[in-house]
């Protein structure tokens, strides 16, 4: 559907059906349009009142600039650059298919798709929807040269979008319904002047066209501005009429932080001071939780949570949405997504460090059963030791009890003795089945080596107290 009929309808829509890359382009999207519509909220006693009025103040501001969103055509377009040319003489350029993250063309990586080289047709629909994720998400990689306004850009390596820096974890307050997942990611005017700048509001893309790389004052507000950068203009592009083929080069530089920071972004404290918390293949997101739920405070350069988590009540919990686009350099390694239902508890500093305390204890666990391990594959002069499955067979047994740990955080008293808990028991549960899994016992030789390595498991049993630990076991190799 348009935008106007999402709006419209936007009440009675409960979720987007959109892969974990595609939503964070599409709520940043609907997040900037719907606040150059209402132009704020301009405090909190603004957006408190605001959600009722979204879906017409925003239909209006639709039909004021439905010329720039249209994707074809001699006038402004959707996310693409006028007067933009191929850099030879011959024309070459890209197949459209490009665009999509999720498709082997061209360079694009073949995790998500299998069917490379072979002629595929986009709607107008799918083209919009990957042109907005391609500006917010395409990973750093070659990029050919073109001609913007006259001026040639030379083939260089482009940097990576806005929303895919750093394989940045990005965290979305979630409703009932879309409309008021909308209104739970919005930032008011007060709440944007402490993370961006007193004049860091600025205008969506489309309200201040860049005509050119000489526009300085255009592209200041496009890549320096809260509004100018949640839907970018990463990449210089323009599809040809039948919509098979784009021209295709690099577009504007987004600066990161600590030159800016984006509104769904989480910082934390690193070793070298402030950075934006990544996702990792190797960690699951529900373990990132602690960082993510510390509430901005009013300073811009606090490691905190996204900034509108201060819109929750201080007495309620939340649903948050975590997802990103997992890079390594150039290459797409993976998609990322969770939702997790989070009582008040994790949003205070007590419940939080409970949370903390508990990943912390199945840290623990989990080295002791690499040691378990590392004692059975030695006794059997087995090599390499089977780290990786025993680590992928806990974690993954873990998670499905992670309500039990966040329960834990409203009520902090409990968590004195982990191991009593039924969290602290569902981990002892997990590390025994992870190491049994990794380690057979079918022979007299296998026997003997799975009690030497149990015993290494249970070698210290002692009831860790708050924040504690687990059993006492020294860190391996990492597998």
């Amino acid at each position: 559907m348009g935008l106007d009929e999402f709006f419209a309808r936007a009440a009675d829509i409960t979720d987007l059906v959109a892969k974990p890359h595609e939503r964070i382009a599409l709520l940043r999207l609907l997040i900037c349009v719907t606040q150059a519509a209402l132009n704020g909220p301009a405090d909190r006693s603004e957006w408190e009142e605001c959600c009722d009025r979204i879906p017409e103040s925003v239909r209006e501001y639709l039909r004021q600039w439905k010329a720039s969103f249209e994707l074809f055509g001699e006038g402004a377009r959707f996310l693409q650059v006028p007067n933009l040319k191929p850099g030879k003489e011959d024309g070459e350029g890209n197949a459209a298919t490009k665009l999509d993250l999720t498709l082997a063309t061209g360079n694009n990586a073949t995790i998500f798709d299998n069917a490379g080289g072979s002629e595929r047709s986009r709607t107008p629909a799918q083209l919009a929807l990957a042109l907005l994720t391609f500006q917010c998400l395409s990973p750093a990689g070659i990029i050919g040269a073109v001609k913007w306004s006259g001026r040639e850009i030379p083939k260089c390596t482009g940097r990576h979008a806005p929303a895919a820096a750093a394989s940045m974890l990005h965290c979305y307050l979630t409703g009932a319904m879309l409309l008021q997942t909308i209104h739970l990611n919005l930032l008011d005017r007060e709440q944007a002047s402490y993370s961006f700048g007193r004049d860091g509001w600025g205008k969506p893309v489309w309200e201040l066209l860049v005509p050119s790389l000489a526009a300085k004052a255009e592209i200041h507000t496009a890549t320096m501005t809260y509004l100018g950068r949640l839907v970018p203009l990463a990449r210089a592009i323009r599809l040809s009429e039948e919509g098979k083929e784009i021209i295709l080069g690099n577009g504007l530089d987004y600066p990161i932080y600590p030159e800016f920071r984006e509104a769904s972004a989480t910082l934390v404290e690193r070793k070298d001071g402030l950075g934006v918390l990544s996702a990792s293949l190797e960690r699951s997101l529900w373990r990132q939780l602690p960082a993510i739920t510390v509430r901005r405070r009013a300073s811009k350069d606090a490691a905190s949570g996204p900034p509108t988590l201060s819109n929750l009540p201080e007495s309620k919990g939340a649903a948050l949405w975590l997802g990103a686009l997992v890079t390594d350099k150039a290459k797409i390694e993976d998609v990322v997504e969770a939702t997790y239902n989070l009582p008040a508890g994790m949003f205070q500093d007590t419940g939080r460090q409970v949370y903390e305390a508990g990943v912390a204890f199945a840290e623990n666990w989990e080295r002791a059963v690499g040691s378990s391990v590392k004692a059975y594959a030695s006794a059997l002069k087995l090599e390499p030791p089977p780290y990786d499955k025993a680590r992928r067979h806990f974690w993954t047994a873990i998670e499905q009890h992670v309500p039990t740990l966040l329960a834990l955080t409203e009520t902090p008293a409990l968590a004195a003795d982990f191991a009593a808990t039924p969290w602290g028991k569902a981990v002892r549960a997990a590390a025994e089945e992870a190491y049994e899994f990794a380690c057979p016992r079918q022979t007299p030789r296998q026997i003997e080596a799975f009690a030497k390595g149990r015993q290494q498991l249970f070698l210290r049993t002692a009831s860790p107290k708050k924040g504690g630990e687990g059993p006492k076991a020294k860190r391996t190799r990492k597998p």
